[in-house]
């Protein structure tokens, strides 16, 4: 668990300096380059990933369970992904109105992800692991927001074909991991045997 728990330290925290280190993180920035600066964020970013990959799978060995999931949450939570899919996608593909209304619709994908995970889960691991993402989302989602506001930031209007590609490529998305991605990548299938 220690694994797990250093891992969303590392990973959670080096993604939250812009929340709570800005000025910080901009001197850092200036002081050491940019590229300088990414390349050590990417380095400590995927340690801290590959902590919290290897921290959680050794706690699943163990599991400490903590209340009773009853089988509507997995269906609940399978609903929530394909909204979550569709966030994720909507952040990358251009002009699409979800983007363009929502914001940030990457960091909403996070806090649907971990909300989708808690429901439907039921563990200590669990509790840390998707708990630790949904409080990092919320707080994320609301600094994003603050300096949206202070500059002044206007999102570039979406248009339907645009949505529609994200909402299309999002479901296939959804599609491919919920029945057969999730069980490869991660040895459980929610909608499988």
């Amino acid at each position: 668990m220690r694994a797990l728990i250093f891992g969303l330290l590392l990973f959670l925290g080096l993604h939250s300096l812009r929340i709570v280190a800005d000025g910080w993180r901009s001197r850092m920035v200036a002081r050491l380059g940019e590229n300088a600066w990414k390349g050590l964020y990417t380095l400590g970013a995927l340690a801290g990933l590959a902590l919290v990959v290897w921290g959680y799978g050794q706690a699943r060995l163990a599991p400490v369970v903590l209340w009773a999931s009853p089988t509507w949450t997995r269906h609940l939570a399978g609903l929530l992904m394909l909204a979550s899919m569709v966030l994720l996608v909507a952040a990358y593909v251009p002009r699409n109105g979800l983007k363009a209304r929502l914001r940030h619709p990457m960091v909403l994908s996070v806090k649907v992800w971990a909300l989708a995970h808690l429901l439907a889960n039921n563990t200590l691991a669990d509790l840390l692991l998707f708990g630790s993402f949904l409080l990092w989302a919320v707080l994320d989602f609301r600094s994003l927001r603050q300096r949206d506001r202070a500059a002044g930031t206007v999102a570039a209007p979406g248009t339907t074909a645009g949505t529609l590609r994200a909402l299309l490529i999002g479901a296939l998305l959804w599609a491919a991991l919920a029945f057969w991605g999730h069980g490869l990548l991660f040895g459980v299938r929610p909608f499988g045997a």
